[in-house]
């Protein structure tokens, strides 16, 4: 059992539609459960009040809710993306389903949660031990949306 588990506030209904496009998104992802709302309760009786399920090893619950809590991108699940393909692969599916560009490899998906959309890669420029270089990529990266590795490597190499 993980001991802590991300839970994530949903309106209209949708953390059913949620997790089964994140699901999509990983190979590994699976919903792993959901407990309906019953009479009395916030909801519509049978359908889901709270959905669970996993992505990368990593477990996460669903909950339909009213609309009295709202995501920025002061809290986001970073995914750590193995290249650029992958960065491409995920940006173009959350902005495809709905989804809504930040900046520096964050997106906002159509219901609202935030995801940056990163790669272990990147830091090896915006943290790495040239100070002048790491400083330009920086920089270059606060004019992204998306994550260009090449463009970071660029910036740091002062290409």
């Amino acid at each position: 059992m993980q001991k802590i588990v991300t839970n994530i506030w949903y309106t209209d209904g949708a953390a059913q539609a949620a997790a089964e496009f994140y699901t999509s998104l990983f190979d590994d992802g699976r919903i792993t459960g959901s407990i309906p709302f019953v009479e009395d309760a916030h909801g519509e009786p049978g359908t889901a009040m709270v959905v669970n399920f996993e992505l990368a090893g990593q477990q996460f619950t669903g909950i339909n809710g009213d609309d009295s809590a709202k995501h920025d991108h002061a809290m986001s699940l970073l995914v750590n993306c193995d290249g650029q393909d992958e960065i491409d692969r995920l940006w173009d599916a959350f902005l495809a389903n709905g989804g809504k560009e930040i900046e520096c490899g964050w997106i906002a998906d159509k219901w609202g949660v935030n995801w940056q959309v990163w790669s272990t890669e990147a830091e090896r420029y915006v943290g790495g031990p040239d100070k002048a270089g790491a400083e330009r990529a920086v920089k270059a990266m606060y004019g992204m949306k998306k994550i260009d590795l090449q463009g970071l490597k660029d910036a740091y190499e002062g290409a």
